[in-house]
């Protein structure tokens, strides 16, 4: 990706090398925030309302102070003068962080909030399926625990860190989360399903898994091609042997299908419907 000029700062527009943030800021000092990560064409942001409506209900939920401006409208209006500004016209990846104003320790001295947009070059304007097929494992070493906390992209993401550090050390292209039920919840910056059967399956948001916008896009696609789904499925690794295909969902890429996960190989068939299925119906529709 190539680095951008400008970000927005608090609806501010500086240099992406401005120092905006200081020690006292409490996602830095606490992982006091939450994030999207949003895909862009022209200067249209997929699926907008969907990732505002999840970030909400998280700042919501961490109990922040929602103030009357902060409005998808406007949030709509300043990713568009951020792309402008920085030129970017085709694929583009959005990142919209919001935390809780700095001051205090743990007990904060306001529930107000401040934000960040970043926008950054994608090599593709659209969803573009991944030429090599990945392969995964199952990161096993810390698991994900099914609380209050389970269904929110928050800044305190140290698990995926370590299970990215993990997939990097035993070089994994991705590897799989699971909670301490030993039941699959997501990848690293995905959901996941598997197919078999012609039919669809994808872990259950109860056993942990972070309810992804491309998640419900993918289920409503696959739907739109008469697949039946089974989206609150309690999948365990095993599961994995026994299916006809895998593959990863995020907001980014669209979908990333999965080749080897042990011994076992698998194709794209359905990967390759779903996605062009999902640009017809994103980018022509």
């Amino acid at each position: 990706m190539i680095k951008s000029k400008y970000i927005c700062n608090n609806g501010d527009f500086v240099l992406s090398d401005s120092p905006v943030l200081t020690t006292q800021n409490r996602a830095f000092r606490y992982g006091d925030g939450l994030f999207e990560t949003m895909h862009a064409n022209g200067t249209k942001v997929q699926f907008l309302d969907e990732h505002f409506i999840r970030l909400t209900y998280g700042i919501e939920k961490l109990k922040m102070n929602i103030p009357d401006y902060f409005t998808i409208n406007h949030i709509k209006n300043l990713i568009t003068k951020l792309l402008n500004k920085n030129k970017l016209y085709q694929g583009a990846k959005i990142r919209l962080s919001v935390f809780r104003s700095d001051g205090g320790l743990y007990t904060p001295l306001s529930n107000n909030i401040s934000f960040i947009i970043e926008a950054e070059e994608l090599e593709h304007a659209k969803y573009t399926l991944n030429k090599k097929g990945l392969v995964i494992d199952i990161y096993n070493e810390i698991k994900k625990n099914i609380n209050y906390f389970s269904d929110l992209k928050s800044s305190n993401a140290l698990l995926f860190v370590l299970a990215g550090i993990y997939k990097q050390k035993n070089k994994l292209d991705d590897c799989i989360i699971i909670n301490q039920e030993n039941k699959i919840v997501e990848a690293v910056s995905s959901n996941i399903f598997i197919v078999k059967n012609n039919q669809l399956y994808s872990p259950a948001l109860t056993d942990g898994c972070i309810p992804g916008i491309m998640r419900t896009q993918i289920i409503k696609t696959a739907l739109s091609l008469n697949y039946t789904i089974f989206d609150d499925c309690n999948i365990k690794p095993d599961d994995l042997l026994s299916a006809d295909e895998v593959f990863l969902t995020n907001a980014i890429s669209g979908i990333r299908w999965v080749v080897a996960y042990k011994n076992n190989r698998y194709f794209n068939k359905t990967s390759k419907l779903l996605i062009n299925k999902l640009n017809e119906s994103v980018f022509t529709g």
